[in-house]
């Protein structure tokens, strides 16, 4: 890398910002793709002056370039090993516009929000991948992607309305602005005279013009978009819909405007399943046929009336445990499919169809008519639709895991590949059994074909090893054959929506032709000159490229015998800690690295992401067990201790949008604790902090009362000054939102001392409201303090008269329930910190202890145990499952709510849910229970985990403010007065980060409501 192009760099760009260390370069060297470069430096961007200044030094340098976004992409056009554009985090905005029909969008904002924020206004974003969850706006839009419901009429191209876009000079043109395209036109006049002369030039030869048109009525991203020559007259058009489908070869796109499209109000899905391939084929084609009225254009921009059709193979069925799947290999080995021998099951092939209505008369009338079409063809079982949304809502979840599903069932090592063809609609029968004759006869007997039939549009994956030459060269011989297919036989295309890539790039000119791809090579190089913006996609000399660069999956491989394993402590040792978590770290091998995780990674942006902490693990486990590259090894678990281990949340929110569910969390803590197995005095310090808690809590005490005391003699601001000082010495962070001390809680506590001070005597219960099947004596709960609620109290401004503890007496109490405390709670705690600091085996023994107490204190299950902090209630749950265990919400929604009168405010309140809580599923209780107490509860938007991860709030505060960095600004916006939540720490960084007190529920409701009336 140019030393001089780098020192110019940070000129333009902060240095925290430039990443040019060993180990975030091998982090962004990672995509979806099966294709690794490491980028030289890594650039984090920050808005168009900054992408201008970038691109402007790269062209001064000719050091070639790439932008990436979400890095979903399966083709590998978003690796290089020069300079990496990071254009994500800091590119959110976006814009609606008043009659809602447009939407303008950063290419930072992921898919699935865009149709979050549309959603009530009753439209849709069209483009619909699979990974919309995850991918961004940027990719989808210069990959052109289209999805399920969203063939040619809806794609990307079709929907764009303008582009705003950053050219290799520099120059930002935004093509719906009147003002700048004039400046353009003015400053770039031999640009404008091009892009006019291949239009032109385009449009003068018949056959080439016919042809681009029949390439473009089936889907087709292979090479750059040529639709734009001949469907658009003005040259500013041209230039826009050029960047849709150019994988980031022509311009970086800073701003895009689409149109959006009405959602229809009634929908209905059927699964069907046909007994051959080639029938379920005939049955799509024809399906096509069927037209809806021209009112669903002005809904969807087509009128079908079948709005989808999706085909999965027998391999794709299996890979999913279809019930009908698994019911039709019973039948065939039964004898009972007539010709078909026992042990074939290739020939069952479903047909995941979706029709929809603007009326619900409508909808059935089309159910009716696809149903008529369906019945001439033969089918396994009869067709039903169903309109219920948990229903079919399970088909499609099944349709867009498949991929991971596939690849996460693949030999440990091997890749998963996915390749994208697309044939035209009355060539599908016949294509679509061969292209399954071709997969199997070159040796892929665990490959499986499914996708957009409707569109004539497959994707088949392979598991593929990369390990010795043989396997790479039968991979090649495989796409060829397949591109010959593809090309030669049915004149489709070799790639429908994936992107070109480098994976095809060695075809473009053989599915083109020489003339197209020339006309390609010609748009490139007016927009390109020095070939420098993605150099090697789309447009590569090479024609092995495709079998170069290729990723390495090395095995995740440790110790696991050296892990101590303290199950034998707990009721259920086989739910021990220990195991779970070398369960969890061996699932990580069926990791893809296809980056769903990254949107619930809340570090992913600061430091590393759920998939590089995976990739860099990968590499480090290779080095290790090869003994290559030491001094590199040494560099990477060195800069990982930081960037991988320290500021990782370990909070499990990754597993949540992973398709093989893999908790990258249980990673780290098997990482701490083969550390903690090199360095045992860590390990002595917590083993004495577990024998000794209640000294512990003791000692905590103290120091919140000399905080407070200091924050009270010097004030907020010094004492803010000094404290942040001293955390860049490696004290942990004292802020204004910490809490004072709360003394041990006591039985005494739970006389009518307390209720008799606290409760206004009207609101005593007196009676037993008559719809409940308790007897008095039944209504008991056993309440674990956890050990934060046992020494923290309120902030100095929380405002309320008693701390948690008494709080949630007193409303257990105002709804008839006596509480009762386990024996020895201060010396217990729920494992909850030795497990996130790496000793496996502390953690299950003081689970165990607290197991032991409250299966005392519950007389043995027979009542209901609450745990106000949900990360600790989340603990036990993993670890005791004889006992039923709540966190507040939940446990105030069933139980409590018959017994209480709610007097909602309007107060303007936040609510945030926490990690825990959205794991333990109970986020909908808690929405519920605060909008029982408020007209005005407010969620705010792009706020996940908070980051405070236990304590690392205090040590790494940095990852608090990243995590909540999007918190004060909606927050005084909308007039947030105070936000409830249920974690205390948890609720210490939203009070810092945020402004206003953070406080549990318990407060809200207590608050909000009286003893239910007679």
């Amino acid at each position: 890398m140019n030393n001089q192009f780098l020192s110019e760099l940070r000129q333009v760009i902060p240095a925290e910002r430039i990443y040019t260390d060993e180990l975030r370069r091998l982090g962004w060297g990672t995509d979806a793709s099966f294709y690794r470069q490491i980028p030289q430096v890594v650039v984090r961007s920050d808005g168009e002056e900054e992408i201008s200044r970038i691109v402007q030094l790269c062209k001064k340098y000719k050091q070639p370039f790439t932008f990436r976004a979400a890095g979903t992409s399966l083709s590998g056009q978003s690796c290089t090993d020069s300079v990496l554009i990071v254009a994500g985090k800091h590119w959110e905005k976006c814009s609606l516009s008043d009659s809602c029909e447009t939407i303008t969008l950063q290419p930072g904002i992921v898919g699935a929000r865009v149709n979050e924020m549309l959603r009530n206004h009753g439209r849709v974003f069209p483009p619909d991948p699979a990974s919309i969850g995850s991918a961004m706006v940027g990719g989808i839009v210069v990959n052109n992607a289209s999805g399920m419901n969203c063939g040619v009429h809806a794609n990307s191209d079709r929907m764009m309305v303008s582009a705003r876009i950053v050219l290799t000079d520099g120059t930002v043109l935004d093509t719906g602005d009147a003002a700048s395209r004039e400046q353009f036109a003015r400053s770039h006049p031999e640009f404008m005279a091009r892009i006019e002369g291949l239009r032109d030039k385009v449009r003068a030869d018949d056959k080439l013009r016919e042809r681009i048109i029949k390439k473009y009525s089936i889907k087709n991203v292979t090479g750059l978009n040529l639709r734009p020559l001949v469907a658009y007259d003005d040259p500013f058009d041209i230039i826009a819909h050029s960047i849709v489908g150019s994988e980031g070869t022509l311009a970086f796109l800073s701003e895009v405007t689409m149109k959006t499209l009405k959602d229809y109000p009634f929908k209905a899905s059927a699964m069907v399943y046909f007994l051959t391939m080639k029938e379920s084929c005939e049955a799509v084609v024809a399906m096509k046929k069927l037209k809806a009225g021209d009112e669903d254009i002005e809904m969807s921009a087509e009128n079908l009336m079948v709005k989808s059709a999706e085909m999965l193979d027998y391999k794709s069925l299996s890979s999913v445990d279809d019930p009908v799947y698994l019911q039709y290999k019973q039948d065939v080995d039964a004898g009972k499919i007539a010709g078909v021998e026992p042990g074939d099951y290739h020939n069952l092939t479903a047909i995941l169809t979706e029709t929809k209505g603007i009326t619900h008369e409508q909808l059935l009338e089309k159910i009716e008519k696809i149903k008529e079409c369906l019945g001439q063809f033969s089918l396994y079982v009869p067709a039903e639709f169903t309109e219920d949304p948990a229903v079919y809502g399970k088909y499609w979840a099944i349709r867009s895991g498949i991929f991971p599903s596939v690849g996460g069932t693949r030999p440990v090592g091997t890749s998963c590949l996915i390749e994208d063809v697309a044939f035209p609609i009355e060539s599908l029968p016949e294509a679509t059994v061969k292209l399954q004759k071709l997969i199997a006869d070159h040796g892929y007997d665990d490959a499986c074909i499914y996708g957009h039939a409707f569109e004539g549009n497959y994707h088949f994956i392979l598991n593929q090893s990369f390990a010795d030459e043989h396997e790479v060269a039968r991979y090649a011989e495989m796409m060829r054959d397949v591109a010959k297919l593809v090309v030669e036989d049915y004149d489709g295309s070799l790639k429908a929506e994936h992107g070109t890539g480098r994976n095809m790039a060695p075809f473009v000119k053989y599915e083109w032709g020489d003339k197209a791809y020339g006309i390609m090579c010609e748009l490139k190089q007016i927009f390109d000159p020095e070939g420098l913006l993605n150099r090697g996609v789309i447009f590569n000399d090479d024609p092995d490229c495709f079998i170069k660069c290729l990723k390495p999956l090395p095995v995740l491989d440790f110790d696991f015998d050296s892990v101590p394993d303290g199950g034998h402590y707990l009721m259920d040792p086989a739910l021990s800690t220990a195991k779970e978590t070398i369960e969890q770290v061996k699932r990580a091998n069926k990791c893809i690295e296809c980056g769903f995780c990254e949107v619930n990674c809340m570090s992913c942006g600061l430091t590393l992401s759920s998939r590089m902490r995976i990739a860099v693990q990968r590499e480090i486990c290779y080095l290790t067990k090869t003994g290559a590259e030491p001094e590199r090894l040494a560099t990477l678990k060195k800069q990982y201790k930081y960037y991988g281990d320290q500021t990782c949340a370990t909070d499990g929110l990754c597993s949540t949008s992973c398709p093989m569910k893999i908790n990258t969390g249980e990673l780290t803590h098997l990482i701490r604790q083969m550390d903690m197995n090199e360095s045992p005095t860590g390990y002595k310090l917590g083993e004495f902090a577990a024998n000794h808690m209640a000294g512990i809590k003791s000692g905590l005490r103290v120091v919140l009362d000399v905080a407070h005391a200091a924050h009270i003699t010097l004030g907020p601001k010094m004492m803010t000054s000094i404290c942040r000082g001293m955390n860049k010495m490696g004290m942990p962070l004292w802020t204004t939102a910490m809490p004072k001390k709360h003394r041990q809680p006591k039985k005494s506590d739970l006389t009518q001392f307390i209720i008799e001070k606290s409760i206004p005597h009207t609101s005593r219960i007196t009676h037993q409201p008559s719809d409940l099947n308790h007897q008095p004596s039944d209504l008991k709960v056993v309440y674990f303090p956890s050990c934060i609620n046992q020494t923290m109290g309120q902030s100095k401004h929380g405002g309320k008269i008693h701390d948690l503890v008494d709080e949630v007496i007193q409303l257990m109490a105002k709804a008839g329930y006596e509480v009762i405390f386990p024996d020895g709670m201060e010396r217990m705690c729920c494992g909850q910190i030795w497990e996130s600091k790496g000793m496996l085996d502390i953690a299950d023994r003081k689970s165990a202890e607290l197991e032991a107490a409250l299966w005392k204190a519950s007389e043995e299950g027979r009542y209901p145990v609450l745990c106000a902090q949900s990360p600790c209630l989340h603990r036990m749950k993993k670890v005791m499952h004889k006992m039923k265990l709540y966190e507040p919400a939940e446990f105030i929604m069933k139980y409590l709510v018959p017994r209480l009168d709610f007097h909602p405010i309007d107060r303007h309140i936040a609510l945030h849910l926490t990690c825990s809580t959205r794991q333990m599923g109970v986020d909908k209780d808690m929405i519920a229970l605060a909008k029982l107490c408020s007209h005005n509860v407010f969620l705010p938007e792009g706020v996940g985990c908070c980051g405070f991860a236990g304590d690392r709030g205090f040590t790494f505060p940095e990852l608090n403010s990243y995590g909540l960095r999007k918190l004060r600004p909606q927050i005084e916006a909308n007039g947030i007065e105070v936000g409830y939540s249920n974690s205390r720490t948890c609720e210490i960084g939203l009070e810092t980060n945020s402004g206003i007190p953070y406080m549990s529920i318990v407060y809200l409701v207590n608050e909000c409501t009286t003893a239910k009336k007679a």
